[in-house]
């Protein structure tokens, strides 16, 4: 090899070699930043574009679509705000600003060990209002989202809400008990815990046949729609789901229910299988001074997939009116 040519090829060893260590030393500063982002203390609702910071570190994420009235979702579990994709398409093409968050250790959020409780789910779901200034909302809660809903206006009042909807919602209390003669056995709630903890992939598998109703005869919810549910509560950790069970459950949302003063439309499927009409739907709805009750004759619980087109058409009239 010629003295000329090896001078050459250690010349572009050398470009090739501080090209390496540059990448390397920029990944570096990547990491470092990022492990003092991680470790910076946070402050009390720090907003980014899709995301804020809580007063204990805890990062919720949120959608934020479109112009308009604002419409805030609250997702049922184990979801997260996908799950309102169906209405927020649907109202944000009608001139609507639509707004759904994924519930602490739920989706994109953080997936905190403490807080998984409902005074601290309404307290997240404040912090998003406040920091979006959301004024005149329409709060729209399914399942446990109702009871955030509900549980919202209770400890923070309603000088952010002009409408809310409780959508096969689980106020004012599933469980059983002896001023809740028509809840579900406190039996029931400890066989959900044991599936999560035993084998929580296969539970939610199995637990999507009767909330969207494919068990029963005649069904015409997909297997894409089942592989969602799925895919979307595999995304929430499994401590703030096992947590989050109680909550669900065993919290009586009655007190807040009586501080609603709003208008409120309560939407429930009489073929609810995970949170039965009686005890959920047409009590809150009687409860409430300002409820007006729709039943969907044969609707499941997931009825904002199965039914979305009958829910978009009475979420549009509901918030017009």
């Amino acid at each position: 090899m010629s003295k000329k040519i090896e001078a050459e090829e250690i010349t572009s060893r050398r470009k090739l070699l501080v090209g390496v260590a540059g990448v390397a030393a920029g990944a570096g500063l990547l990491a470092a930043g990022g492990a003092a982002a991680a470790t910076k203390p946070a402050a009390a609702a720090g907003k980014t574009v899709n995301s804020i910071t809580v007063k204990d570190g805890t990062v919720i994420h949120f959608k934020d679509w479109g112009t308009g009235t604002p419409v805030v979702f609250s997702h049922g579990w184990p979801l997260q705000g996908d799950a309102w994709e169906d209405q927020m398409m649907f109202l944000a093409s009608h001139g609507y600003r639509v707004i759904a968050h994924d519930r602490r250790g739920h989706g994109l959020s953080s997936q905190p060990w403490q807080g998984n409780n409902m005074d601290t789910y309404a307290d997240d779901l404040a912090a998003l209002l406040d920091a979006l200034d959301i004024k005149g909302a329409t709060l729209v809660g399914h399942s446990t989202g109702g009871g955030e809903v509900a549980h919202y206006i209770g400890r923070h009042g309603e000088k952010r809400v002009a409408k809310a909807v409780l959508v096969g919602a689980v106020p004012p209390q599933m469980v059983q008990s002896p001023t809740n003669p028509g809840g579900l056995p406190m039996s029931v709630f400890d066989g959900i815990r044991a599936s999560v903890l035993a084998d929580r992939s296969q539970f939610f598998k199995d637990l999507s046949g009767p909330f969207y109703g494919a068990n029963r005869p005649g069904s015409k919810v997909t297997q894409g729609q089942r592989d969602t549910f799925w895919l979307q509560g595999m995304q929430c950790g499994i401590k703030n789901a096992y947590d989050c069970i109680k909550e669900f459950s065993e919290v009586d949302y009655t007190a807040d229910l009586k501080k609603i003063t709003v208008p409120t439309l309560v939407v429930h499927g009489s073929d609810d299988q995970i949170v039965p009409i009686d005890a959920a739907g047409k009590a809150s709805a009687k409860i409430i001074k300002n409820a007006k009750l729709i039943i969907y004759e044969g609707a499941p619980h997931g009825l904002p997939t199965t039914h979305k087109d009958r829910l978009n058409e009475d979420l549009l009239a509901f918030i017009k009116s």
